[in-house]
C-alpha cells in the first residue's frame, strides 16, 4: 500500500470506528453520520452498499455501516499496528510523519470532538477545545507524543467514563486545526464548519452565545 492523504484519513477512521474481522479479510465501518460513511467509501474507492444498523443506545436503525473485504488492506493494516478487537489493546501505529495529521483528522472525525462556545462570564471570549478519545491509554499517549514532536503542543490526558481523553485548549486547538485542515482534504463537513474560521484567510460566523459540540 502507498500512503496518500485519503488512505491516511481512512486509517484514522478505521482506528476509531472500524472493525477488523478475525477472518483476516473483512471490515465493518459504522457511524451515525452517513456523510462520513460516504467519504470513507470514496477514499477507499468502495462499491459496497451502505446499510442501516441499530444504534447501541436507541436500539433503532439510526446508525449506518459499510462492510467489505480486502485481504491486501487487512494484512497491511496489521503491519502498521491495527488488529481485531483493538479498542482496549491498541498502541502506537506506524504512521509516517508526512501523513500523520491526515490520519489524525480521521481519528477526530471518528471518535473526537470539537467544543466551541462563548464564556458566560466573559461574553466576548470564545472557548475552543478539541478532544481525542480512546479506550486505550497507550494509544492516546502515542498520539500525544506525536503531536508534541511535530508541533510542540502537548494537551492534557484525562480519565473519562470507560475511556481516556486527550484534550487541547483554545490556542493549542488552533495550532492543531492549521495542521489538520488543508485545501481539498477529506473531512466530516459538520466539524469543518465549526473550525473553518480559524484557518488562514477564513472568517466564519461564530454564533454568539451558542454552544457547539460535534
Amino acid at each position: 500500500m502507498i500512503w496518500t492523504p485519503k488512505l491516511a484519513y481512512s486509517v484514522g477512521l478505521i482506528t476509531t470506528d472500524g472493525n477488523l474481522s478475525p477472518d483476516g479479510r473483512h471490515f465493518d465501518f459504522t457511524s451515525n453520520d452517513r456523510d462520513l460513511i460516504e467519504t470513507f467509501k470514496e477514499c477507499l474507492n468502495l462499491k459496497n452498499k451502505i446499510c442501516t444498523k441499530k444504534s447501541g443506545g436507541t436500539k433503532k436503525n439510526t446508525s449506518f455501516r459499510i462492510q467489505f473485504g480486502d485481504v491486501k488492506l487487512y494484512r497491511w493494516l496489521l503491519t502498521i499496528g491495527l488488529m481485531p478487537n483493538k479498542s482496549k489493546i491498541l498502541g502506537p501505529l506506524k504512521i509516517p510523519d508526512k501523513f500523520f495529521f491526515h490520519f489524525l483528522r480521521g481519528h477526530l472525525d471518528g471518535d473526537g470532538s470539537i467544543w466551541k462556545y462563548f464564556d458566560q462570564v466573559y461574553p466576548k471570549s470564545l472557548r475552543l477545545y478539541i478532544t481525542f478519545t480512546s479506550a486505550s491509554l497507550p494509544h492516546l499517549e502515542w498520539i500525544q507524543s506525536k503531536i508534541q514532536k511535530l508541533i510542540a503542543k502537548k494537551g492534557s490526558l484525562q480519565k473519562g467514563k470507560g475511556v481516556f481523553v486527550l484534550k487541547f485548549s483554545k490556542w493549542d486547538s488552533v495550532a492543531l486545526i492549521k495542521n489538520l485542515y488543508k485545501p481539498n482534504v477529506p473531512c466530516l463537513q459538520r466539524k469543518y464548519v465549526l473550525i473553518k474560521e480559524f484557518l488562514p484567510g477564513r472568517r466564519g460566523e461564530t454564533g454568539k452565545h451558542a454552544t457547539f459540540r460535534v
